[in-house]
C-alpha cells in the first residue's frame, strides 16, 4: 500500500497488532495457524503483529482475524486503544 500512515493512526495500528499477537498466543495458535484460519499469508500476519511497525491492512483482514480468534472485531480495536483519560493522568508524587 503506497499511502503513508498518519502519526495518529500509526500508534493505533501498532496497538492492534500487539493485541492480535497477544490473543493468538493466549489461544496457543502459531502465526501459520491463525493466518490460515484468517485466509491471509503468514508474512502479512507477521507484518501486522510486528511490534514497533505499523502495517496498514483492510477491514476485511481485521474481520477475518477476529473471526479466527473468535472475538468481536470491535473488541480487538477497543482492547488495543489506551483511553486518553488514562494517558493524560498526571503522575502523583
Amino acid at each position: 500500500m503506497g499511502k503513508s500512515i498518519s502519526f495518529e493512526n500509526r500508534d493505533k495500528l501498532i496497538q492492534i497488532g500487539i493485541t492480535i499477537a497477544t490473543l493468538r498466543r493466549m489461544r496457543g495458535m502459531s502465526q501459520e495457524t491463525l493466518a490460515e484460519k484468517a485466509n491471509i499469508s503468514r508474512s502479512q500476519l507477521s507484518s501486522i503483529e510486528a511490534p514497533g511497525l505499523a502495517h496498514n491492512f483492510t477491514i476485511e483482514v481485521l474481520l477475518n482475524i477476529s473471526k479466527a480468534l473468535e472475538v468481536d472485531p470491535a473488541e480487538l480495536i477497543r482492547a488495543s486503544v489506551i483511553p486518553d483519560a488514562l494517558l493524560n493522568v498526571k503522575k502523583q508524587n
